[in-house]
C-alpha cells in the first residue's frame, strides 16, 4: 500500500501491529481475570504470548525491515521485458536516468509508452532524464563505445522525438505527470526506479551499460540514497538541465520596420556554432528580421535582434549539413522545410545592409 512507504509509514504499521497485538492481550488478560479454572489458565498463557509477541514485534520488525533494505540483487544485465512489467505496476513514481533508454528502440517502442501511460493513469510521477545530445559529454560517449558503432547522438535525438509526441498525444489531464529532461554532465549512473525499488549500474568505458552486471536496491537503503541524490542534483539543476520543451523550439517575434509581428514557435538546431531556425510555419514575402533568445546554452543567450539567411554552399556549414541535423533531430524531412540561418544585426542606429531573407505577415503559412 502507498500509505506505508517509506521510513515514517513502516514505523507507523509496526506500533499500529504492535498496539493491535496489545489490545488482544489485554482482552484476554481481563478474560482470564474474570475466569477460573481451565480457561482462565489457557487464557493467561495466550494473552501472555500475545504480549510478547507485540513487544518482538515492535522491536524485531524494523532490524528485519533494515536487513531486508541492505540485500542487494544482482542481475546479470538489464531486463527489458521485467522493468516494463514493473512499470505498468507503478502507482507513485517512476525515474529513469541515462543517456538514451533502449526502452524506446523500435522493439520495445511500443510496450514501454504503453506501460508508461498505464503508470501515468495509476497516479505515478514520471520523470526521464537523458543526456544532451548537443554537448560534449554526448560525443565522448560516443568515442567510448566507437567499437560498439553506436552513435549516441543520434540515438538520443531518436529517444527525444518519439517522447515528444508521445506526451503531445497523451491526454491532457495525465500529460502534466510526465517530465522530461536533458542533462549535460559526464554521466556516471544509470538509474530505473519503479517505487521503491530500482536498478542501478555505472557506465563501462567501451560497453553498453545494459550489458553489465545490474543492482536491484532499495530505494530507502545507501545505495538508494546515493543515486536518489545524483537524480535530485542534476535535475534540479538549472544549468545542467533543460526541459523537453525548451529542447524542442524556441519562440521568435517577428518584425517588420521595427514593429513586432508575431510570436511563433519554430524548430531549431545549432551547427557549428551557428543557429538556423525552420520558417515553414510562416510564409516568406518580404524582408524582415526576427527576434529571439539563442538556444540554451548558448554563451550570450540573450535575446537578440536577427536577419534570416538561407543557407548557401559557400557557407561553413554547407545546406545539406543543415537539413541532416534537423532529420535526426526531427525526422525526416517532408521537403518542405524553410531552413534559414539566424545572423545576428548590430545595436539600433548603425547602417546595415538589407537581410537577404524574406519577410512574414501569415503565420500559417498558407
Amino acid at each position: 500500500m502507498p500509505g506505508w512507504g517509506g521510513r515514517g509509514g513502516r514505523q507507523r504499521r509496526a506500533f499500529v501491529v504492535g498496539g493491535a497485538l496489545l489490545g488482544v492481550a489485554t482482552v484476554m488478560l481481563i478474560a482470564a481475570w474474570r475466569s477460573t479454572g481451565f480457561l482462565s489458565d489457557l487464557l493467561l498463557n495466550l494473552g501472555a504470548s500475545v504480549v510478547l509477541a507485540a513487544i518482538s514485534y515492535v522491536i524485531f520488525d524494523p532490524l528485519f525491515e533494515e536487513a531486508r533494505k541492505a540485500r542487494v540483487q544482482e542481475h546479470l544485465s538489464f531486463d527489458q521485458q521485467a522493468f516494463v512489467t514493473r512499470l505498468h505496476r507503478a502507482g507513485r513514481r517512476v525515474r529513469i536516468l541515462d543517456t538514451w533508454t533502449i526502452l524506446l528502440e523500435q522493439r520495445h517502442r511500443e510496450e514501454t509508452l504503453h506501460a508508461v501511460r498505464s503508470a501515468l493513469a495509476n497516479g505515478a510521477q514520471v520523470q526521464l532524464l537523458l543526456l544532451d545530445p548537443d554537448c560534449t559529454a554526448a560525443q565522448q560517449r560516443s568515442e567510448e563505445l566507437e567499437r560498439q558503432r553506436v552513435d549516441v547522438p543520434r540515438q538520443i535525438r531518436t529517444n527525444l522525438r518519439h517522447l515528444a509526441a508521445f506526451q503531445e498525444a497523451l491526454d491532457p489531464r495525465l500529460r502534466h505527470r510526465l517530465q522530461v529532461r536533458v542533462y549535460d554532465a559526464s554521466p556516471s549512473i544509470q538509474l530505473y526506479q519503479w517505487d521503491g525499488r530500482a536498478l542501478i549500474s555505472f557506465f563501462p568505458i567501451g560497453k553498453l551499460s545494459f550489458n553489465v552486471p545490474q543492482l536491484e536496491v532499495d530505494m530507502d537503503s545507501p545505495w538508494g540514497g546515493f543515486v536518489h541524490a545524483r537524480f535530485e542534483e542534476l535535475w534540479e539543476h538549472g544549468e545542467a538541465t533543460l526541459g523537453l520543451e525548451r529542447y524542442w523550439s524556441i519562440t521568435v517575434t517577428l518584425r517588420h520596420d521595427d514593429s513586432d509581428v508575431v510570436e511563433v514557435q519554430v524548430p531549431y538546431v545549432t551547427v557549428e556554432g551557428q543557429h538556423y531556425i525552420d520558417c515553414r510555419a510562416f510564409r516568406l514575402t518580404r524582408p524582415l528580421t526576427v527576434r529571439a533568445p539563442l538556444p540554451p546554452r548558448t554563451p550570450g543567450s540573450t535575446p537578440g535582434v536577427f536577419a534570416l539567411a538561407e543557407p548557401a554552399d559557400g557557407d561553413r556549414t554547407p545546406p545539406a549539413s543543415v537539413a541532416r541535423h534537423f532529420d535526426q533531430k526531427y525526422g525526416p524531412g517532408d521537403g518542405k522545410r524553410a531552413l534559414r540561418r539566424l545572423v545576428p544585426q548590430p545595436p539600433a542606429g548603425t547602417r546595415t545592409p538589407a537581410p537577404r531573407s524574406t519577410a512574414v505577415v501569415d503565420p500559417h503559412g498558407r
